[in-house]
């Protein structure tokens, strides 16, 4: 029975010591970090300790009734006192680690799991007694501290009774800053030693200063404008304003930091390893980061405003702000989500912020020649639009008033394609309306319609490609079931938004800030500016649209081919027209999009949306124009009408 309890025993001792080596892998913020197994007798135990200012030595001592902490490495702690321990469930030893943080000036002493502060934090300290190494040490026959190691290294697995080790006098600050920036998690390491340091107000540190505010209860909301560096007494430093929102109604008390960066600390800190969300981007001198104690804040009902002054931009600048949360991205990453940019004057910039991290201010140095004139650009496209909505009711009218009396599934196909389009100019024309009178979720259901009914008009093309081919060479002689190309039309692109929707963060209210006017944005409801909604855009939008105007350029190509090959070409007006209307059928006129660079790339723009919003419009001419031609050939009764007419009509006919 004894031996059982000797095997138990050794057994919990192994498990004891294996977890405080895995709980001393995590411990990396310790300057230092002295752990053993004191070897003690079985009467009471004590914890004694004797410590002072300066920069001399510690003294760590073990024999059979007391474990002892003594010396002199503190900057301002002066402690003395004898603690009785509670009975160890071991009979004759103790696990132990003493910790020392000289930036703090705070001491800690570990028996047994059990975390004794004998040095309470004091502040950031200037001058501090660091880098502790190994001097004199005393062997022990039966009783004292074995398997001695500094951070996991061990010293000595003998018995010791003293172990004394000696430290330097530097300055803590500019080493701490010196580390930190050397570290990828640099301003989270200067964050919690700031919110360590039990201090409020101001923190100097030589690599950013900070504020400490405690919120307690009833707290109202916080104006404070950041400390500006001992040499820089600045006008440009940052203010910010807190929410009430923001104190935790179970804590009674908690802690905000607010540290500020700025300049060439602001560039080394945050070293960007991806590029932004421009590389013709760069970000103004100050960052500002913000955290509570012991909390994650996200969706605040208020947000945090943090106002940044800076010299004014040229006007063909613009600015946005961003935030690099820590939690997402190891590596500096700077997003737009959850912030909105507001222009107070050319000089202060104000970022309303939802959430708690890193801030600054993203300046697009150049801003891109498609949007230098969006204000002609939207005017056209609404125009354009609006007449095309006139268009496809017309033109939707005709197609079913034609169908009466007989089934022609040419008909059923150009009135998918008629709905789509109308669609797409209905909600384009809506979008900017619903951006700026609708809430949030208004402008993401609008949003995620618009979208539908683009994909749906692009499927309606290829559905129009794909059925062209069908009929000019004949490939089934039952044609297709109808249902099939209402599934292609309409239901791939329902399919499709459903699974982004599921996926969610990907529309909502979308600002485009012309270069000319950087003060007046245009806001639309659409697919945001993050980066899922862009793999978005690139995989689904542009993906389809190269599927569709591929295959309509192919299709193209063949009946303008059999169309010049023909020897009626006596309406060439007539001819243009129909080939034009085909191009506009097929989606090849999208194919546009994919000009927009170069010295043209304004006039391609212009042309884009001239085109494609009166697409609608160049639809019915074309309709109309066949039905003309088409009464001609048949007054005529001309033999060769029905051959051009097929080749005209491509497959008006099956």
């Amino acid at each position: 029975m004894k031996q059982n309890q000797n095997t138990i025993r050794t057994f919990m001792i192994i498990c004891l010591v294996f977890i405080l080596g895995q709980a001393a892998t995590t411990e990396n913020d310790k300057d230092f970090k002295m752990c053993g197994i004191w070897r003690h007798g079985n009467a009471s135990r004590n914890l004694t300790y004797d410590l002072r200012p300066g920069c001399e030595d510690i003294r760590i001592l073990g024999n059979e009734f007391t474990l002892s902490i003594q010396g002199s490495i503190t900057a301002k702690c002066k402690q003395s006192a004898t603690i009785t321990l509670d009975s160890s469930p071991f009979q004759n030893q103790s696990n132990f680690c003493v910790f020392w943080e000289p930036l703090l000036d705070l001491l800690i002493v570990e028996v047994n799991g059990r975390n004794r502060t004998l040095c309470g934090p004091n502040g950031l300290q200037g001058n501090c007694c660091t880098n502790l190494s190994p001097d004199y040490q005393n062997g022990s026959k039966l009783y004292g501290i074995v398997n001695g190691s500094i951070k996991g290294d061990p010293i000595s697995s003998n018995v010791m009774e003293i172990y004394t080790f000696r430290g330097e006098s530097i300055n803590c600050k500019k080493k701490f800053c010196d580390e930190a920036s050397e570290n990828p998690g640099g301003p989270n390491m200067i964050e919690e030693a700031v919110m360590k340091s039990s201090k409020i107000g101001r923190v100097d540190l030589p690599c950013v200063q900070g504020t400490i505010i405690e919120m307690e209860e009833g707290f109202t909301g916080h104006n404070i404008t950041l400390p500006a560096p001992r040499s820089n007494q600045s006008n440009t430093i940052p203010s910010i304003y807190l929410p009430p929102c923001l104190k935790s109604e179970v804590r009674k008390k908690s802690k905000v930091v607010l540290t500020y960066f700025r300049e060439r600390t602001a560039k080394t800190f945050f070293k960007q390893k991806k590029s932004p969300k421009s590389p013709e981007s760069t970000l103004l001198d100050d960052i500002v980061g913000i955290s509570v104690e012991n909390e994650i804040i996200t969706n605040l009902p208020e947000p945090v405003r943090i106002r940044f002054r800076h010299s004014a931009l040229p006007s063909n600048f613009s600015n946005e702000c961003v935030s690099w949360d820590t939690r997402k991205d190891k590596d500096v990453m700077w997003r737009s989500d959850g912030c909105e940019t507001f222009n107070i004057n050319a000089e202060e910039t104000e970022c309303c912020c939802k959430h708690l991290t890193y801030f600054a201010i993203l300046v697009q140095v150049k801003q891109r020649a498609t949007v230098r004139h969006l204000k002609a650009l939207t005017f056209i496209t609404a125009v354009g639009c609006a007449v095309s909505l006139v268009s496809c009711l017309v033109l939707f009218y005709w197609l079913c008033k034609k169908r009466k009396g007989k089934k022609n599934q040419s008909s059923l196909v150009h009135r998918g394609l008629v709905v789509a389009i109308f669609l797409l100019s209905l909600f384009f024309i809506l979008t900017g309306t619903m951006a700026n009178v609708g809430n949030e979720t208004v402008c993401q259901i609008t949003g995620t319609l618009l979208h539908y009914a683009l994909l749906s008009a692009l499927c309606w093309m290829a559905v129009e490609v794909f059925h062209a081919f069908l009929l000019v060479h004949q490939v089934f002689e039952i044609p297709p079931p109808s249902w099939l190309f209402y599934l292609g039309g309409f239901g791939l692109p329902a399919l499709l938004v459903v699974i982004l929707v599921s996926i969610g963060d990907i529309y909502g209210q979308r600002k485009i800030v012309p270069s000319d006017d950087v003060n007046n944005p245009y806001y639309m409801c659409w697919m945001l500016d993050n980066e899922k909604s862009r793999l978005v855009h690139y995989i689904v939008n542009m993906g389809l649209l190269v599927v569709v105007m591929s295959s309509g350029m192919v299709m193209l190509f063949y009946v303008v081919r059999k169309i010049m090959k023909m020897q009626v070409l006596k309406n060439r007006y007539g001819v243009f027209l129909s080939i034009w209307g085909i191009t506009c059928l097929f989606g090849t006129t999208w194919g546009l999009s994919f000009l927009d660079f170069g010295p043209f790339s304004e006039a391609t723009l212009f042309l884009f949306c001239i085109i494609n919003s009166l697409q609608g419009f160049f639809l019915m001419l074309r309709h109309f124009i066949m039905k003309r031609i088409e009464k001609t050939h048949e007054s005529s009764g001309s033999s060769s009408g029905s051959s051009k007419q097929l080749m005209l009509q491509t497959h008006e006919k099956s």
